[in-house]
C-alpha cells in the first residue's frame, strides 16, 4: 500500500522546505505551496492529494483557517494538519477531525499523524 499524498502549505520557505523534507524522508509523495491560492489551484489538478499539511498565519486570500474550511467543504475526505507557533485556535474554530500542531513541532509528533493514515 502506497503512503498518501501530502500537501504542505507554509509561505516561509525555509520552514516550508524543512517540512517538506521532513516528510519525504519518510517515504511520502510531497507537494509544496506557499499560499492557499495555489493549494487550491494544487488540490483542483490532483485527484490524489490525501493530506494538506497547513500554516496558520499565511498572506493572501485566505489563511491557513480559512484555507482548511474551504477543503473540507469541497473534498471532504482530505486529512487536514494545522500548524501555527503564535496561533492556538479553538476546535470549535477548526474544520471537523482537524489536527492541531503548535510550532515548534517535532518531527515525530508529525510522522505520528501521518502513519495513521490508511
Amino acid at each position: 500500500m502506497s503512503k498518501p499524498v501530502v500537501l504542505v502549505v507554509e509561505d516561509e520557505p525555509l520552514i516550508r522546505m524543512d517540512a517538506v523534507g521532513m516528510i519525504e524522508d519518510a517515504g511520502y509523495e510531497v507537494l509544496e505551496a506557499s499560499s492557499a491560492d495555489e493549494a487550491i489551484v494544487l488540490l483542483e489538478s490532483r485527484e490524489d492529494i490525501r493530506v494538506v499539511f497547513t500554516d496558520i498565519e499565511m498572506p493572501g486570500s485566505m489563511d491557513g483557517l480559512k484555507l482548511t474550511h474551504a477543503i473540507r467543504k469541497r473534498w471532504p475526505p482530505i486529512v487536514l494538519i494545522l500548524a501555527s507557533g503564535r496561533l492556538t485556535p479553538q476546535t470549535s474554530e477548526m474544520p471537523s477531525e482537524t489536527v492541531f500542531l503548535p510550532k515548534p513541532y517535532r518531527e515525530a509528533q508529525l510522522l505520528e499523524i501521518l502513519a495513521k493514515i490508511d
